[in-house]
């Protein structure tokens, strides 16, 4: 698989290098802003067990 994407990618080494970075930032900040927010409210992480 990563293979086939290095190779698909435009430009010598170091261009691909660069545009791997900046998919990659893309992706965590994508989660960070959209995914992670709308998955926090179905989690049970925040389910307290203890009542007080």
């Amino acid at each position: 698989m990563y293979p086939w994407i290095w190779r698909h990618l435009p430009g010598p080494a170091p261009v691909r290098a660069l545009l791997v970075v900046v998919v990659l930032a893309a992706a965590v900040l994508a989660l960070f802003q959209y995914g992670f927010p709308v998955l926090a409210p179905l989690m049970p992480f925040n389910d307290g067990t203890v009542s007080q």
